[in-house]
């Protein structure tokens, strides 16, 4: 039911109509990379975090990142906690494998991990999962309404770039 409400956020945008739906799972990073077949690295993940206050925003990621706790402590003063899966539901209206940031339940703050920023688009999940959509990272901003750039992660392949190549970035069969 989720993805009704990100097509219908999208709809803002006119882009609603760009939203792809695959027949297999795309609930991992893995599994949307194969779906999607580009590299794991393009995928934008939507992680789910709540303050000591119980207050939840999101943060979205390179597919290959992982969170930098020390990082995140300086960024947020304070220590990364996740929500638990029903907590996710109720406060995005996405199940795991399908959160984005996009027609959240709640107003949420979003927050754009600069590990995405290395390429000229990438496909965060609709809502379900076994969707996607290619947006750049200026579109990822706009339509997320997130509130800044932040750099919180590690562990990503600063070499993969702008600059690399379209076959670096896609995987062939």
């Amino acid at each position: 039911m989720s993805i009704l409400s990100v097509r219908e956020h999208l709809k803002n945008f006119n882009r609603e109509q760009d939203i792809l739906e695959y027949e297999q799972s795309s609930a991992t990073v893995e599994q949307a990379a194969v779906a999607l077949k580009v590299i794991p690295a393009r995928i934008a993940k939507t992680l789910s975090f709540k303050d000591p206050d119980g207050n939840a925003f999101l943060v979205v990621t390179a597919g290959d990142a992982k969170v930098d706790n020390k990082k995140f402590r300086a960024q947020f003063e304070i220590k990364a906690k996740m929500l638990n899966a029903d907590e996710v539901v109720e406060q995005t209206g996405h199940v795991i494998g399908g959160v984005c940031p996009f027609g959240l339940t709640k107003n949420l703050d979003v927050f754009l991990d600069i590990s995405l920023r290395r390429f000229q688009t990438v496909f965060p999940a609709c809502g379900s999962i076994n969707s996607a959509i290619q947006l750049t990272c200026d579109e990822l901003m706009e339509y997320s309404g997130a509130k800044s750039w932040v750099d919180v992660s590690k562990d990503w392949d600063e070499l993969l770039t702008e600059t690399s190549t379209e076959e670096e970035k896609t995987v062939t069969n």
